[in-house]
């Protein structure tokens, strides 16, 4: 998701991770299913239940974000280290397709209205166009220098994507996949969220840590959000609803809290080493922060406030997950577990 992982940069985190965490690992498995003994199973310390490992094809190499297409029970996974975007059906948990061509992809979103997957590929710096039906690559866009994660404003009908190491957004009109602007930011930028309550984009800016708001009818920057606490903010996630945003600061292993209607920070909790994607399950309000150290932290989120409910090891280099509304499972592709990728499945 970030430059620090392009492949010859990535962190040499596991020398961090606890020598003795795998002692308060246990199995969690469903009926019938089983697992070598080797394998490292969820920690006890959270309130989930561990539904299986499904198999994921390809090397054991790096995963990134993961996005759903609901309607059609189809998760588009971007397999960074083998470039390629892997459709998996969630509710057979078998793997679809694999699409190749896709250069370290490293964000993806699904977007059911356009019926389009979109893919952002270091390797070309290009946003990838991918034909949710046919499962086919249908354009090649010019995505920036390092394009990385992607957001879509539908009013505009545009595409929003951070190029990190460009220091500036990326702007694509969806219709005829062509890049239209690009917007300075002034700083190595970090995720993208579009807000459907404002109707804005909001981008981190880790080197300022500042989070930018952008109105897609102008693409002007029209605001500069100060993040008080805040290392390295990456990870972003909006829960439009409560008006709440939540950045994940991989300098300083933080999860802060910020109120989009006063624009304050107003909690800041300490999460796994350098946390990287949020998923949030509205139904039940609960937010889950991935973290590179294998530590998945959850909270509960109400009109009341924000509190820590669990916190424990998933899995080696669990940062990424994503969540399906429909069945509250949570789905984190691992890259090795036995010598093979799977996609871990947990749910409260």
């Amino acid at each position: 998701m970030n430059a620090r992982r392009h492949p010859g940069q990535i962190r040499s985190w596991r020398r961090r991770v606890v020598s003795g965490l795998a002692v308060a690992l246990v199995a969690l498995l469903g009926p019938g299913f089983c697992l070598p003994a080797t394998t490292a199973l969820p920690s006890r310390a959270l309130p989930l239940q561990h539904v299986g490992d499904f198999p994921l094809p390809g090397g054991t190499t790096r995963w990134d974000y993961l996005s759903l297409d609901p309607a059609r029970s189809r998760l588009f996974i971007a397999h960074l280290g083998d470039s390629a975007v892997v459709v998996m059906d969630t509710k057979t948990k078998a793997t679809l397709v694999t699409i190749g061509d896709v250069g370290h992809v490293h964000g993806t979103l699904a977007v059911p209205e356009l019926n389009r997957v979109y893919a952002s590929a270091t390797a070309t710096n290009e946003v990838v166009a991918i034909d949710a039906s046919t499962l086919k690559i249908v354009a090649r866009i010019a995505g920036g220098v390092y394009p990385d994660g992607i957001a879509y404003a539908p009013e505009a009908g545009k595409l929003y994507v951070s190029d990190e190491r460009g220091n500036t957004e990326t702007v694509i009109d969806v219709r005829t996949n062509r890049r239209i602007a690009t917007i300075e930011l002034g700083g190595a930028v970090g995720n993208t969220q579009y807000d459907p309550a404002s109707k804005h984009i909001f981008v981190n800016v880790q080197q300022r840590r500042s989070l930018v708001e952008i109105d897609p009818r102008t693409d002007k920057v029209i605001d500069r959000i100060t993040l008080p606490g805040a290392e390295g903010n990456h990870g972003l996630l909006i829960a439009p609803a409560l008006r709440l945003a939540f950045i994940a600061c991989e300098g300083n292993d933080r999860l802060l809290v910020l109120d989009m209607k006063s624009k304050q920070i107003i909690a800041n909790f300490g999460v796994g080493r350098e946390p990287d994607v949020l998923g949030y399950d509205a139904d039940l309000g609960q937010l889950y922060v991935a973290s590179e150290s294998g530590v998945l932290s959850i909270f509960k989120v109400a009109a009341t406030g924000v509190t820590k409910v669990g916190e424990g090891f998933v899995g080696s280099n669990a940062h990424s997950l994503t969540i399906d509304p429909a069945s509250h499972e949570i789905y984190l592709p691992l890259k090795d577990v036995d010598h093979h990728p799977v996609m871990r499945v947990m749910r409260p």
